[in-house]
């Protein structure tokens, strides 16, 4: 039986029958197969490799995070907004570790108001942790491409270690002990640095007792 359908209409209905095909696996099948093999298989990294305190997620082992002085604790001590020195900080962020903002400076290294910033934060983090400016590690006033980046350099966070402690009133040992606990190898054994993920060490500092 000849339909009598035009040429054009039944080409129309095919797209569209192939359409709604398409739709509903690229659209629905497919993303619940692969939203379930990952909450079945990896839920840790697929919930966003969160890192939760009491029940209260305290950020992300992916994302770097600002650990600033809390409001009650400015006005109790007269300080100015600035880093809590109990906690071990980050490296510098163009974007304030805002990830709507992700990105560099885009500054050249020979760039003057670079080099007037990094020598700055140089003194600044010198003062900070009671170290000669010569001792400051690169990564302590340089940001990283991303702005996101979580990790330190464990010479950072070592520079760091007696400052933490002062403020905590624990022995310096013991801090040294819980960073060397969390540094981290090179990538496949000789990619980049040996690093500290400094979201997950502030997590373990905050369960230390």
């Amino acid at each position: 039986m000849t339909s009598s359908l035009s040429p054009v209409v039944r080409n129309h209905l095919s797209a569209l029958r192939i359409l709604l095909v398409l739709t509903a696996i690229t659209g629905f099948l497919y993303p619940l197969a692969v939203t379930g093999v990952a909450q079945g298989a990896f839920p840790y990294q697929a919930n966003g490799s969160r890192i939760t305190r009491h029940g209260t997620t305290m950020g992300s082992t992916l994302l770097g995070q600002n650990f600033t002085l809390p409001e009650d604790r400015r006005r109790n001590s007269g300080r100015a907004p600035g880093p809590d020195p109990a906690w071990f900080q980050p490296r510098p962020s163009a974007g304030g570790y805002d990830p709507l903002a992700s990105g560099a400076s885009n500054l050249g290294p020979d760039n003057p108001v670079l080099v007037r910033t990094i020598e700055a934060r140089r003194a600044a983090v010198a003062r900070f942790d009671g170290v000669d400016p010569r001792d400051v590690p690169a990564d302590a006033v340089t940001a990283s491409g991303s702005g996101l980046d979580p990790h330190i350099s464990a010479a950072y966070a070592h520079e760091q270690v007696n400052r933490v402690a002062r403020v905590r009133g624990l022995r310096p040992a013991t801090v040294h002990a819980l960073v060397t606990a969390h540094i981290q190898g090179r990538v496949l054994g000789f990619l980049g640095e040996r690093r500290v993920n400094v979201v997950q060490l502030n997590a373990a500092l905050a369960n230390h007792r």
